[in-house]
């Protein structure tokens, strides 16, 4: 008899991952000088970044699973963000958790979450840098994480919120990060398999009071808005809204292509940016341009939103002698001479 189909469908999402991170460890290993196989890289270590959430502790559990008949090395990490009283406790209960797995290193990380961008963006800030260094500190091929289908819905209708266009619509990538550190198993596999596959296998798990603290707009749209949204449209919304995610991926990376490639063609000798070749563009691949050269002049890829290419994108299609445009990071835009200048103001 197999296990649980829950069990079964968190595994089977590890195993394609941890394949494919095996495929690229083999053809890094076979670009290096031939050497004795005493002296070959040793096999690759992936971590599991766990907070003892259902999610996270399904991913550990299917992680030490899998990794063994791969012959990878597999290990945890826990990230104690210090918000709430016991949390160094809690870290401490999960990290014993994750070594009763029998995954080996197992790391807890507390952080000092600081207040740029709201709670939540600071909060995800110093996880994803905690997570960083422990992998750079244990020269980790990867980090596993446990966004689920769900967790894809809710950021795309954050992102649609925002009006912040198709990029912020297509959610989180399966594989992300500096070297594509960041993976991703789940994105299409919804909360309650992973919630499922944790309690057929008797795995205690915590739930987070943030995830129900109508304080946070994430926790609002999962228990207020989601659940509206499939009283009035009917059951498969999050299916439908992870589905536009990906479309919408496609797309942006398409036009982001595009963009990248059209760039060398609106820039003069000295490399300034013609404003008629701009505007010759569509403004999909324009403003693309525009927000590389502000991010490249130093205004901050997490501050620079759509309002501020649109202000920049005017002084090309609006243009009636407009003074210059203050970006984020102290970065300055302004029209001189048929010219786009945007640089540290």
């Amino acid at each position: 008899m197999g296990p649980h189909p829950a069990v079964a469908a968190i595994r089977l999402a590890v195993r394609r991952v941890l394949h494919d991170l095996l495929t690229e460890h083999h053809r890094t290993t076979a670009a290096l000088p031939h050497a004795p196989s005493h002296e070959l890289p040793p096999p690759p270590l992936v971590l599991v970044a766990c907070s003892g959430g259902a999610d996270s502790m399904a991913l550990a559990s299917a992680l030490a699973f899998e990794s063994p008949k791969l012959g990878i090395r597999a290990g945890g990490v826990t990230v104690d963000h210090g918000l709430q009283p016991g949390s160094d406790l809690r870290a401490a209960e999960v990290v014993l958790r994750l070594r009763e797995l029998g995954l080996d290193p197992v790391d807890s990380v507390a952080v000092t979450v600081g207040r740029a961008g709201g709670p939540e963006a600071a909060a995800r800030d110093a996880r994803y840098a905690a997570l960083d260094t422990a992998a750079e500190r244990h020269g980790a091929a990867a980090v596993l994480l446990g966004h689920t289908r769900d967790d894809q819905a809710e950021t795309v209708l954050l992102g649609l919120a925002r009006g912040s266009g198709i990029r912020s619509l297509s959610g989180m990538a399966a594989v992300s990060g500096a070297d594509g550190r960041y993976r991703r198993p789940f994105l299409e596999l919804d909360r309650q398999t992973a919630r499922k596959a944790c309690m057929v296998q008797s795995l205690p798990v915590w739930d987070d009071p943030h995830n129900a603290d109508p304080a946070y707009t994430r926790s609002r749209l999962r228990h207020e808005g989601l659940p509206a949204l499939e009283k009035a449209l009917g059951k498969g919304v999050v299916e439908a809204l992870a589905r536009t995610a990906q479309l919408s991926r496609d797309d942006a990376d398409a036009l982001d292509s595009w963009a990248a490639q059209a760039e060398a063609t609106v820039r003069d000798a000295a490399g300034l940016l013609e404003c008629a070749k701009l505007y010759a563009l569509p403004p999909a691949v324009r403003r693309r341009i525009l927000r590389r050269a502000a991010i490249a002049a130093g205004a901050p890829a997490g501050s620079l939103f759509a309002r501020h290419i649109e202000e920049v994108d005017r002084l090309i299609t609006g243009w009636r002698g407009q003074g210059a445009i203050n970006l984020p990071g102290k970065v300055v835009a302004r029209r001189q001479g048929g010219r786009l200048v945007i640089r540290q103001g």
